[in-house]
């Protein structure tokens, strides 16, 4: 019999460490801990139905959002991962108003920061449907020495070094990029390491799903609404209509479609005119992976996603992200019908 050599997420990230020779190891042992943070969270997750970590904690985030018990214990848990690496400054979360500083004088020489979603997809908890974590990491722009400042956190995506999410579903699965291709690791419980999984991750050019919260359909750009129909249309040349898939997490959605091919798109509406996904902690991180995968991120206003210069920590964004051809396709409409408005 022959028996596979598994590779796990460490090896891999040791092997490629030679491809950032400015990083001396720190970029690989940042990106092990958030490795050790995501089998923490997905203990709890896996555990929650039998523990007192369900509903909610009756606090609220700076987004005016009710935070789960387990959005708190995953914001916690990532934080504290981060601050015992040496490797990094400061971190900016969904859960928290303001960037967090680590001061020791081993944090005040870190080159990294990090903008996280500790826990996407909150609301599918207690449901026990799939949540994840989206990660970004920058190099920080202050000197060293000192505290990280808000101008670290507030760069484009193109300047990410690396970025990722943990997806916590029917099995438990870690992708992420450095700007050298995606990769996926699926974690094995039973040796508790990520595994090499999904080599080289491609997007087809096209697919047959489109995702979006159809319940706003009435708020939508008249071109969004206009899209949807064309995805609803009978024509068999492009294997129309489309299936409508839509679980509430842009982690899972976003997985589904990049495995599969399709489109996941959250428009602005009249409820969040500027949209409601933050850039620098959700869009900008999605959007690297999407495009290392060969699939396209806009704001469906002629803007690449990772060239947006963030203005303030929680910024939210249109955005409209996938295979290529479908994106393409979406914004020809929103393009097409946008006087109209």
């Amino acid at each position: 019999m022959v028996r596979h050599i598994v590779l796990t997420l460490n090896e891999f990230i040791i092997e490629r460490q030679s491809e950032f020779p400015y990083a001396k190891g720190e970029l690989s042992r940042l990106l092990s801990h958030i490795g050790i943070a995501a089998k923490i969270v997905n203990r709890e997750v896996n555990k929650a139905g039998l523990v007192n970590i369900l509903g909610e904690s009756g606090m609220e985030n700076i987004q005016g959002e009710s935070q789960k018990i387990l959005d708190v214990f995953a914001d916690q848990q990532f934080i504290s991962a981060l601050k015992v690496t040496g490797e990094c400054c400061g971190i900016a979360t969904e859960e928290n108003e303001n960037i967090i500083t680590f001061k020791t004088d081993l944090a005040k020489d870190g080159k990294y920061i990090v903008t996280i979603d500790p826990l996407d997809g909150s609301s599918n908890i207690d449901v026990n449907a799939s949540i994840g974590t989206i990660f970004a990491i920058y190099r920080r722009l202050s000197p060293l020495g000192h505290e990280a400042m808000l101008e670290d956190f507030l760069q484009e995506g193109t300047r990410q070094v690396a970025a990722g999410y943990i997806i916590y579903g029917s099995s438990t699965m870690m992708v992420y990029t450095t700007g050298r291709g995606v990769n996926g690791f699926t974690l094995d419980p039973s040796i508790g390491e990520f595994c090499l999984s999904h080599p080289a991750i491609q997007t087809p050019t096209t697919g047959t799903i489109y995702s979006i919260n159809e319940g706003n359909y009435i708020k939508f750009p008249e071109g969004v609404k206009k899209y949807i129909k064309y995805c609803q249309e009978s024509d068999k040349p492009t294997n129309r209509p489309y299936s409508s898939r839509y679980i509430g997490s842009l982690v899972a959605d976003f997985h589904r479609n990049l495995l599969k091919g399709g489109i996941f798109l959250y428009p602005s509406t009249e409820s969040y005119p500027t949209g409601k996904l933050r850039l620098l902690y959700e869009c900008n991180p999605i959007a690297f992976l999407a495009e290392q995968a060969g699939g396209k991120a806009c704001d469906g206003l002629g803007n690449r996603i990772l060239d947006i210069k963030p203005q303030s920590l929680h910024q939210r964004v249109p955005f409209y992200t996938g295979s290529r051809q479908m994106v393409d396709k979406a914004e020809e409409f929103i393009h097409k019908f946008e006087s109209n408005d």
